[in-house]
């Protein structure tokens, strides 16, 4: 049975590793997907309609100006019967124009179809985005690769960033409670 979880690990890969086709088993043919920017200069749709768009935007567009993409969900998975599932998510990537390395992170508003267990709705919101020179790809992209996904907790997020000021803003944006506290 297709759960939740599948879908946004089918959602994640279909971006990471810029494969379009894999939208089709993460998001309803009808599906909404909605983004909001609160800091950054990315330009995206506030609405996108439909698979096709949805690839287009999230995969596509994506892929053509970024590679080595992480992202993880810094929860837990959600339960097999729910029908909306609400996390933080953080992400690191390289610009391909450029080498620069971004830092993402914000937060993932899921609804699901309760038949198939698809996407209706994603709301996408990107809380924090900080670019970075070429030369902190090493300790970025050694971070991201350690970290276990898609699924991480918060909490081993934190205790493996790397010393950059740029990461621990994105940081301290996605889990300021967290960081109170260390």
């Amino acid at each position: 049975m297709h759960t939740p979880s599948d879908t946004i690990e089918m959602y994640l890969r279909a971006k990471d590793l810029n494969r379009p086709h894999l939208i089709a088993q993460a998001f309803a043919g009808g599906a909404l997907l909605q983004m909001e920017m609160r800091q950054g200069d990315e330009q995206a749709p506030a609405c996108t309609l439909g698979r096709e768009a949805i690839a287009e935007t999230l995969v596509r567009n994506f892929g053509r100006a970024y590679e080595n993409a992480y992202t993880f969900c810094l929860t837990e998975p959600p339960a097999p019967a729910c029908a909306d599932f609400h996390c933080l998510w953080l992400s690191a990537m390289t610009a391909k124009e450029n080498r620069a390395v971004c830092v993402a992170g914000g937060q993932y508003h899921w609804r699901f179809a309760p038949g198939n267990r698809l996407a209706q709705e994603l709301r996408i919101v990107i809380d924090a985005m900080q670019t970075l020179p070429p030369a902190d790809i090493l300790p970025v992209m050694a971070w991201a690769a350690s970290l276990a996904g898609p699924w991480c907790p918060v909490e081993r997020a934190l205790a493996t960033a790397p010393p950059i000021p740029a990461v621990w803003q994105v940081m301290q944006r996605l889990a300021p409670a967290h960081l109170a506290i260390a």
